[in-house]
């Protein structure tokens, strides 16, 4: 069965040596997070801060940070989420093999919430000063709260059926929150907190919120879900968990989980929005500040012995990747479902997970005319960038199934020479413009505001793809050092643009004043290149450092999908616009220098490294861990 609260997780770890405690001062300001994402890289422990400066509550971290560790804690619930999404996928296995789904009854009552009148929650309260300040980068606009449960339900049906638990950013302290009594709470685009909000705000009713923090991590990863609309994320989270979750309901108030380590009560105050952020954000840049409600703090309650558990989120892989596994595990067999023909659908995670989806569809359209071009997958790509979270992508690259049956999507290599060799930058590039894109994404002229494109690959392959550079190529001015990154794919450093700025007005009028600028070279590039030199080049990706991206797949991802806006940074060799359909008959060329508007990128203190590398040393509380 699943864990009763978070310090029975800890205790669990503990002695499956999955866990260490750190009895070294530790701050939350910093060195906590550095300490983290080193941990994560060197596949270690979850961690156990027990002396955290300046704050009597204790921190855990990297709970998720393996496969292996994050598997341990749900070993017996995801079983049973398995089983019910294969029910859900074919009802009628149920009645083929009964014994093989006789525990689904007690799973079924697991995700029924169940009402209590008190928990250990009420047993203390504190402030919001009192709790842990995390910061994570130099940069960041304040401490934060960075693995929340944000609890909020609908105006006009309240009740825990309608209710919505998501993991929402949540700034703790900063310039423009009032101490103790305010915190800014950030959501992004095509999260279900936002149907509630303005439920609320068309009732004229008070939006409450709930903030949790701890518990069973059953409901952490409830809330980071991508459940469908309308599905209980409670109901998942006690699926998952294996027993059902206590909800602490009394009138008039917003419920509470029963089992949680922290709550903050509170709700948002109307027609106030102020500046949260910057926030280190997982695509590996800064979020910058902009405006977002502000929530009015009335009681911060917590548990005996409440642990506060924290994660960190910069450029891929961090700990959030392995929780991207599991969510995928669970949810994989459902896409042939929720997108008829699709075959499987892979978010890059070390491309930032939204900016690069790949995706295998089927094409099926009058297969005795072996048309040899992308057809049903065109009408699958439409639907992928119409499912939910799916539509933030600004790349979607796909390609047909039946073309190699035994393409491993999350090869990525692999997958990308396929498509490299089949695509015709003529026909089978489909943009969408003047769209939405993630809220985190600056690599458009507005938040939220970018577009997409749509690679699409089918029949036999039509280009070779080349393994060596070119003997003939020749480079304008500011263009050199070209680098082979994989077949048919190359790297050239170009001139650097100007650098990106923490203000964002700032950064949107140099946008504007500078695209000219920025694009005039990039067009005198394409046109000075000849196409018969690079007739096995697909791909020319100009950057701020080839040998950077060259050095690896992983360092290739992030530079190209991160900082390109598919509409603005796009270009071709011998390229044209046909009947409204841009393409190019050469090698495509993605723009992928940082530019003004962009936001800067993470970067750790030297200080803090040296901070670290101390207490990793032979004799320090961390030397064997790191």
């Amino acid at each position: 069965m699943g864990y009763h609260s978070l310090q029975q997780c800890v205790e669990h770890l503990e002695q499956q040596g999955q866990l260490v405690r750190i009895e070294a001062p530790i701050r939350a300001d910093l060195e906590a997070a550095a300490i983290q994402r080193r941990v994560v890289a060197a596949g270690g422990p979850a961690l156990l801060f027990t002396k955290v400066v300046d704050c009597r509550f204790p921190m855990v971290a990297n709970l998720f940070g393996t496969r292996e560790r994050t598997w341990l804690m749900f070993r017996d619930g995801l079983d049973a989420i398995k089983q019910l999404v294969q029910l859900r996928s074919d009802p009628l296995e149920l009645l083929r093999h009964p014994w093989q789904f006789r525990g689904v009854p007690g799973v079924g009552l697991s995700m029924l919430p169940k009402k209590v009148s008190t928990g250990p929650i009420l047993a203390g309260s504190t402030t919001i000063s009192q709790l842990p300040q995390l910061r994570s980068w130099p940069h960041d606009g304040g401490a934060f709260i960075t693995l929340p449960q944000v609890y909020t339900e609908h105006a006009n049906s309240p009740g825990l059926k309608h209710s919505n638990l998501g993991m929402y950013r949540v700034q703790l302290s900063g310039t423009h929150y009032q101490r103790d009594t305010e915190i800014g709470l950030h959501y992004q685009i095509h999260r279900s907190i936002g149907v509630h909000h303005a439920a609320a705000l068309a009732a004229g009713k008070p939006f409450r919120v709930n903030v949790f923090v701890g518990g069973p991590p059953a409901m952490t990863v409830a809330a980071v879900m991508p459940l469908p609309e309308g599905m209980s994320e409670l109901g998942f989270a006690g699926a998952l968990g294996g027993r059902r979750v206590r909800m602490i309901c009394r009138p008039g108030e917003l419920p509470i989980h029963a089992d949680t380590d922290f709550c903050i009560v509170g709700e948002i105050i109307p027609d106030r929005l102020e500046p949260e952020g910057p926030f280190g954000d997982h695509l590996g840049y800064y979020s910058l500040a902009h405006p977002f409600p502000v929530m009015r703090v009335k009681e911060v309650y917590h548990r005996n012995g409440a642990i506060w558990p924290f994660t960190v989120v910069g450029r891929p892989p961090q700990e959030d990747s392995f929780l991207g596994e599991l969510i995928h595990e669970i949810t994989g067999p459902l896409i042939p479902e929720v997108l008829p023909g699709v075959r499987g659908v892979h978010a890059v995670d070390a491309a930032g997970v939204h900016p690069l989806l790949l995706a295998i569809g089927s094409e099926r359209y009058m297969p005795f005319l072996k048309a040899g071009r992308p057809q049903e997958i065109l009408t699958q790509a439409s639907a992928i960038l119409g499912q939910g979270q799916l539509s933030l992508a600004k790349f979607l690259l796909i390609v047909a199934e039946q073309d190699d049956p035994q393409l491993d999507i999350h090869n990525i290599e692999s997958f990308l020479r396929h498509l490299l060799q089949r695509a015709d930058w003529s026909r089978d590039l489909h943009f969408h413009t003047q769209t939405t894109v993630d809220t985190l994404d600056y690599s458009g002229s507005e938040l939220n505001a970018g577009s997409k494109v749509v690679m699409a690959a089918a029949g036999p392959p039509r280009f070779e793809l080349a393994t060596q550079l070119p003997s003939d190529l020749s480079l304008s001015d500011g263009f050199r050092d070209p680098r082979l990154v994989m077949p048919g794919v190359l790297a050239i450093t170009g001139p650097p643009c100007p650098a990106p700025s923490f203000d964002y007005d700032v950064s949107r009028a140099a946008h504007r004043e500078s695209r000219q600028a920025v694009a005039a070279p990039m067009e005198q590039f394409c046109a000075e290149l000849s196409r018969a030199s690079l007739d096995r080049v697909r791909w020319i990706v100009i950057v701020d450092d080839s040998q950077f991206a060259a050095e690896s797949l992983r360092n290739f991802l992030w530079v190209t999908f991160t900082r390109t806006n598919p509409a603005t940074d796009l270009y071709g060799v011998e390229d044209f616009v046909a009947d409204k359909h841009w393409g190019c008959r050469g090698p495509l060329v993605f723009d992928a220098r940082i530019k003004p508007h962009h936001a800067p990128v993470l970067e750790e203190p030297p200080e803090i490294t040296s901070r670290i590398d101390s207490l990793a040393a032979s004799g320090g509380p961390l030397h064997g861990i790191l």
